[in-house]
């Protein structure tokens, strides 16, 4: 059997995430305190329209974040503006091939000129492949992996360290617990992923003497509506959901995680593949 599924993923309903709720109470805040909205917290979530994003943008807004947030599918982005109802000085969304540099950097510019320095890049683009060996694997397949998956945390991790924040900085990739255990059928996509968390551990290192970590999250299969399709006849009960994967990119995505560094963590609960 061969599958593939492409970009972000399918993403859950906004009220999945408690967006509503969440959203109402942080404007009633802002409104009650008249918050000065120059001094908030600044993150970019390159595929933040995808399931994960669209469970952590409203944490992020709850902290009190202006979010800048790329996707691929005009839908998502549509869902996302009406559902949301934000201003432009607090989210920007564009729509950003996260292979082509020019374009990401012309966002990152974007965006930092709209917002202020960067303090939370988390690259959500991606993208998995699997159904075939290694021997039956052609160069486009591979190709597609090497693109989605390393060449846009590439470029996003690329884009942001010179537009990091000099009071903290966090920068968040999302690896594969497959790129560790390695199953079959699927060589591709865990190769990529292996490279997405040796940037992860490369950039950390080299950012050592500043005020930005960067760690790389090792999620099992997430429980979205897309892998569900894709893989029918798994037990998917014990995947982590949209949401745990997103409370852990929101904790990474504080001052309080600095002293977690060039990490590779998994993000897996109980789910054995």
């Amino acid at each position: 059997m061969s599958s593939m599924v492409v970009g972000a993923m399918v993403p859950p309903r906004l009220d999945d995430c408690g967006w509503p709720s969440r959203y109402k109470a942080w404007r009633q805040l802002k409104e009650s305190y008249r918050c000065d909205m120059s001094e908030m917290s600044v993150a970019l979530i390159p595929g933040g329209t995808g399931s994960v994003g669209r469970c952590l943008l409203p944490m992020l807004i709850d902290r009190g974040f202006k979010v800048a947030v790329t996707y691929l599918l005009p839908e998502e982005a549509t869902a996302l503006e009406s559902d949301m109802g934000l201003e432009e000085d607090q989210l920007i969304i564009r729509r950003v091939d996260g292979t082509d540099p020019e374009a990401v950097d012309a966002f990152f510019s974007e965006a930092t000129e709209a917002f202020g320095p960067i303090n939370l890049m988390a690259s959500l683009v991606g993208g998995w492949a699997g159904g075939r060996d290694v021997a039956e694997t052609d160069d486009v397949r591979l190709n597609r992996m090497i693109d989605l998956n390393v060449k846009t945390a590439w470029n996003a991790t690329r884009a942001a360290i010179p537009l990091m924040s000099d009071d903290w900085g966090r920068i968040v990739l999302i690896g594969s617990k497959h790129a560790v255990e390695a199953p079959a059928g699927q060589a591709a996509y865990n190769m990529s992923k292996a490279a997405v968390a040796a940037l992860g551990r490369s950039v950390a290192t080299e950012l050592l003497d500043t005020a930005t970590t960067c760690n790389t999250l090792l999620p099992s299969v997430i429980n979205t509506e897309a892998t569900r399709t894709a893989l029918p006849y798994s037990d998917y009960v014990d995947w982590p959901q949209p949401e745990e994967i997103a409370e852990v990119i929101n904790f990474l995505g504080s001052r309080e995680s600095k002293a977690v560094n060039g990490g590779t963590i998994p993000v897996s609960g109980s789910a054995l593949i």
